[in-house]
């Protein structure tokens, strides 16, 4: 199966799902050249011949760790497998990765607002970092 023509198509819904414009051709661009260059690890669930949700992880480093960490960059599952489980398999699926890969462990940002993925990683053993606090540069037009 082709991942990037497989998850494009959702990938294309997740980043609609954040405000950005339908593009198929973009995503599958964008998923290409990420899998194509090691950038990412992209893992999806199948239900019979179709994709019902996919998770992507980036490399990220800890210098204090000296050890590889995953971010947990998108997590999208399709309206209709929706509170199936999809989700938890898909987490439960990094989390292995995250293992396997001797990683120190998984990071994501999810938004303040989006209560059911906050109630999915708490459910999932992710902790809040209430320590931290998150700052970002826009440098793109």
């Amino acid at each position: 199966m082709d991942d990037c023509g497989a998850v494009a198509p959702l990938f294309s819904n997740y980043r609609a799902f954040y405000g950005q414009s339908q593009d198929l051709t973009l995503a599958h661009r964008f998923l290409s050249e990420r899998l194509r260059n090691d950038e990412a690890t992209v893992f999806f669930a199948i239900d019979g011949d179709r994709i019902e949700g996919f998770v992507l992880l980036y490399p990220l480093f800890s210098s204090v760790r000296c050890k590889r960490l995953w971010l947990l960059n998108d997590l999208y599952v399709n309206d209709g497998a929706r509170r199936s489980g999809v989700a938890v398999r898909l987490l439960e699926r990094a989390e292995a990765f995250a293992i396997e890969t001797s990683a120190a462990g998984l990071t994501l940002r999810t938004a303040r607002d989006n209560g059911a993925a906050q109630y999915l990683y708490k459910r999932c053993r992710y902790v809040l970092d209430e320590v931290f606090l998150a700052y970002d540069l826009d440098v793109c037009n």
